[in-house]
C-alpha cells in the first residue's frame, strides 16, 4: 500500500526535513511506503554536480524575483521548482518491489526510474498530452508523433523530419531520486500550470539544445492541480501494483508522534552513503 499525502505549498528547507524524517521512520519500519505530493515556493536547487555557472540569473536578480538557492545532497545540475508545479517525493523501500524481470526480488534504480516516467507518462495522457522517454536523457518529453505540424514539415524526408522532431520536443518532467539502504527521497517535478519565466534563470539539468514546457503550455489552458494530482496517485497505483491510501495529514499518517520537523536539516551538502540517479 501507497500512503499518498497532499501537502500544499512548501518551502524547500521544510520539505528537505520532512524528506530526512520519513526516510528515516521508513528505515525502521516504523511507517510504510509514502508518496508525497506539494508545490514548493520558488527554489533553485543544485545537486552535487552541479556547476554554478547553469545558474544565469544574478543573487540580486533572483531575490528581486523571491527565488531561493539550496545545493543538497541529490545528483545531478541545476534545476527549479514553483508555484504551479507538482512535486512528488515517494518514500519508497525497493525491497517491496519485485523487478521486471522477475529474477530479481528487489527494484533497481534504473527500473525504478522508469516506473516514474512510466507514471507521468500515464498521468499526461489522461490530459491528452502524449509524452515518451528520450535515449540517453532521464525525464518525460513531449511526444510530437502524435501531433500535426505544417504541411512543409510533412514534405521532409525521414530524417529531416526526425531533427526536427528532436528540435521540438520538450522536457514536462525532470526526475531525480537518491536512494539509501533500498529507500528513495527526491522524485519528480511536473509543470503543470509552472511559471516558465523562472527556467530563463538557468540552464536547466545543463541541457541547452532542449526547451522546457508545461501541460498549460501544451494544451493552451491552466489545468486543475488536484485532478493532476489525483491522476498521478492512480497511476502509481497502477504501476506499482499498489493499493492507494489518501492521508489527510501528517499527523494522520504519523499517528500524531511525529510532527514536521522543526530543526534545521543536517548539512545538506552532505553526501550519503548510497546511490543517487540525477536530475535530467
Amino acid at each position: 500500500m501507497i500512503s499518498v499525502v497532499q501537502l500544499g505549498t512548501v518551502d524547500y528547507g521544510t520539505g528537505l526535513r520532512l524528506q530526512q524524517q520519513l526516510v528515516a521512520l521508513r528505515k525502521e519500519e516504523k511507517i510504510g511506503d509514502v508518496l508525497l505530493l506539494l508545490e514548493h515556493s520558488p527554489v533553485i536547487t543544485l545537486g552535487r554536480n552541479a556547476k554554478a555557472t547553469n545558474i544565469i540569473a544574478s543573487p540580486e536578480f533572483l531575490a528581486q524575483r523571491g527565488v531561493e538557492v539550496f545545493e543538497c545532497n541529490r545528483g545531478g545540475d541545476v534545476t527549479f521548482h514553483g508555484p504551479g508545479q507538482i512535486v512528488g517525493y515517494p518514500i519508497f523501500d525497493l525491497r517491496g518491489f519485485a523487478a521486471p524481470d522477475g529474477k530479481r526480488k528487489t527494484l533497481g534504480a534504473v527500473d525504478f526510474v522508469r516506473r516514474l516516467e512510466e507514471v507521468l507518462i500515464r498521468a499526461c495522457a489522461d490530459f491528452s498530452i502524449p509524452t515518451k522517454r528520450v535515449p540517453g536523457l532521464t525525464g518525460v518529453w513531449t511526444d510530437l508523433k502524435g501531433r500535426n505540424f505544417s504541411r512543409a514539415d510533412s514534405g521532409k524526408d525521414n530524417e529531416a523530419a526526425s531533427a526536427a522532431e528532436a528540435c521540438r520536443e520538450a522536457k514536462l518532467a525532470a526526475i531525480g531520486v537518491h536512494i539509501s539502504r533500498f529507500v528513495t527521497s527526491h522524485g519528480f517535478a511536473l509543470n503543470v500550470n509552472t511559471d516558465l519565466s523562472f527556467f530563463d534563470l538557468i540552464i536547466p539539468c545543463g541541457i541547452t539544445a532542449k526547451r522546457v514546457t508545461s501541460m498549460n503550455r501544451e494544451l493552451g489552458k491552466p489545468l486543475d492541480l488536484n485532478a493532476v494530482a489525483e491522476s498521478i496517485s492512480r497511476n502509481f497505483g497502477s504501476v506499482f501494483s499498489s493499493q492507494i491510501l489518501w492521508v489527510d495529514t501528517l499527523d494522520a499518517l504519523l499517528g500524531r508522534t511525529v510532527g514536521v520537523p522543526l530543526q534545521r536539516p543536517d548539512e545538506v551538502r552532505r553526501l550519503h552513503e548510497e546511490g543517487d540517479i540525477r536530475w535530467a
